[in-house]
């Protein structure tokens, strides 16, 4: 009976206050920003532009590209209609992403931004909503 198992827990914690010995550095340390403060109307300014920029640059190139891609179609459409559109449809996608997944920044967010993008586009310059 000389082969069993001990708890490994002891194992571990030796190991564990050795490398805390050996490194110091790989302590945990409280970071002052990791706090709870309140946001002031500042941050939660530049955090909701930081949210929206980029259905607003991608409603802004898009149109830009549409109309150099297809300007014989589009040439009745403005660039300020195709891109007040294109820019509502990319941020009500972000706006839907953010209430589905419960936070920002996700690949499929930004997936359909650009498909909310692109229908708008089309809705819009090539659709039922011409004119």
């Amino acid at each position: 009976m000389a082969c069993v198992e001990q708890d490994a827990t002891p194992t571990l914690q030796w190991a564990a206050v050795n490398a805390a010995r050996l490194f110091p550095s790989a302590l945990p340390i409280p970071l002052p920003f990791t706090r709870n403060f309140p946001v002031d109307p500042i941050d939660a300014f530049w955090h909701i532009m930081n949210f929206f920029a980029p259905a607003v640059v991608v409603g802004l190139l898009a149109p830009m590209l549409a109309k150099l891609l297809w300007w014989r179609s589009l040439k009745g459409v403005s660039w300020a209609r195709l891109s007040r559109w294109a820019t509502g449809g990319s941020a009500l996608m972000l706006i839907a992403g953010l209430v589905f997944f419960g936070r920002d920044g996700k690949m499929a967010t930004y997936g359909a931004m650009v498909l909310g993008c692109a229908l708008s586009l089309w809705w819009v310059g090539f659709g039922p909503r011409r004119g």
